[in-house]
């Protein structure tokens, strides 16, 4: 069986083709798919699209790309049709989503339909800068891919675990009725990472840590607290804007602070509210602090050559990160394992560094070396001696989609 996972952002679409497990794997799961090809198309609603598309060994498929004067090449979704299906592509049996927000009334990963569909409509207002673009993209996939079936998989539903303290917010219950609650986001990206480290801890013969905190860092960012492999709370809310600060969401502000925003901001009520909720969500952050694109490399070359607005971005973005991950020590009444994944926690040696500079007498040793040694698989990267094990492993997010997709085919 093959699967074509999606995985869409603002102006970029991620994906990739997996061909299903079949011998029993992991906790039960089946194996792990084994990825066939992967491609990204950037620069969505811009003037112009990049494109790039490579098999499993990372050998660049030219074949798929658009030739000069071919009109796929300004229509995002036709160049993706036009990769998955071209000469030598497997057939498309099912196609997995990763979809931001659920809403209350989808509390599992499914496969879609029409009614889901409506569901999805229902949950816009949770999430009106994500969900509309997932449902469009899906109903033009479907048009496009009708004989396979189509399924949705949500960035919450591995936090339904969190107890009704931590996803209960102190509103009044007409508010908490309607499904307003903290549902918690990159829950295929920490369930990916639960997966890894039970699986190496069984191969090392190892104890799988009890007490866990997983940093996603990337464009976006949340940092979630495990027992046990459960999680019990995510830095996360009702959307993924709050939390600590990231590429272009500020995280948590003071409710009065949006309050004012409001009131500062002219034109009628809704343009206020899409003013303000743009600003939110593509103008704060480490961009409003630095200046600079939503680039981590750029904002750290610009600190090392001495701009302090850049500076003061990269070390806002740590201490929010270190702030995050200190509560959920307390929390938890002590940690066993910190995890760093996603973009800027796989490949930012700094951030690192900085995140958990003067832990020492809290039992967390960092190994210089192996922090800087670099690497696409999961790796330890604190002291021998560490009182807490600080490990690096790759976000998985389309790999747990196939996962999903491969089950509900199965069931």
């Amino acid at each position: 069986m093959h699967i074509l996972v999606i995985n869409s952002g603002s102006s970029s679409i991620k994906f990739s083709i997996f061909e299903a497990g079949q011998d029993a794997g992991p906790g039960g799961r089946f194996s792990w798919p084994r990825a066939l090809f992967a491609g990204e198309i950037s620069g969505v609603g811009g003037a112009a699209l990049a494109f790039t598309f490579r098999d499993a060994k990372g050998q660049e498929l030219s074949g798929a790309a658009p030739q000069p004067g071919d009109a796929s090449k300004k229509d995002p979704m036709t160049l993706l049709e036009n990769a998955v299906c071209g000469p030598g592509m497997p057939p498309i049996d099912a196609v997995g989503y990763r979809v931001v927000h659920p809403g209350p009334l989808l509390n599992e990963h499914t496969r879609i339909t029409e009614e889901v569909l409506q569901d999805l409509e229902k949950a816009v207002v949770f999430a009106p800068l994500h969900d509309p673009q997932a449902i469009a993209l899906i109903r033009d996939m479907m048009g496009r891919f009708p004989q396979a079936r189509h399924y949705a998989c949500f960035d919450t539903i591995f936090h339904q675990t969190m107890p009704v303290e931590a996803s209960t917010y102190p509103i009044p219950i007409e508010y908490r009725r309607r499904g307003v609650r903290r549902y918690g986001f990159h829950g295929l990206s920490c369930e990916g990472v639960v997966d890894d480290m039970r699986e190496a801890a069984d191969r090392a013969k190892t104890k799988f840590p009890r007490r866990m905190v997983i940093a996603h860092l990337g464009s976006g960012c949340s940092v979630t607290a495990l027992v046990e492999g459960r999680s019990v709370d995510n830095t996360m809310g009702l959307t993924p804007t709050g939390g600590v600060v990231m590429g272009t969401r500020p995280g948590d502000l003071d409710p009065g602070l949006v309050l004012y925003l409001l009131r500062q901001t002219k034109g009628d009520r809704e343009a206020a509210l899409a003013a303000v909720e743009s600003m939110l969500n593509h103008q704060a952050g480490m961009v409003a602090l630095s200046g600079l694109p939503n680039d981590m490399r750029a904002v750290r070359k610009a600190a090392a050559a001495g701009n302090t607005d850049a500076r003061l971005a990269v070390d806002i973005f740590a201490r929010s990160v270190r702030k995050a991950i200190g509560a959920f020590v307390w929390l938890l009444g002590g940690l066993d394992a910190v995890v760093f994944t996603g973009g800027i926690g796989e490949h930012d040696v700094q951030s690192r560094a900085e995140i958990l500079s003067g832990l020492e007498p809290c039992g967390v040793l960092l190994d210089a070396a192996a922090n800087e040694a670099g690497g696409d698989e999961l790796r330890r990267v604190s002291a021998a001696d560490s009182q807490v094990a600080v490990w690096v492993v790759t976000a998985q997010e389309d790999r747990m989609i196939a996962v999903h997709v491969g089950q509900m085919e199965r069931d």
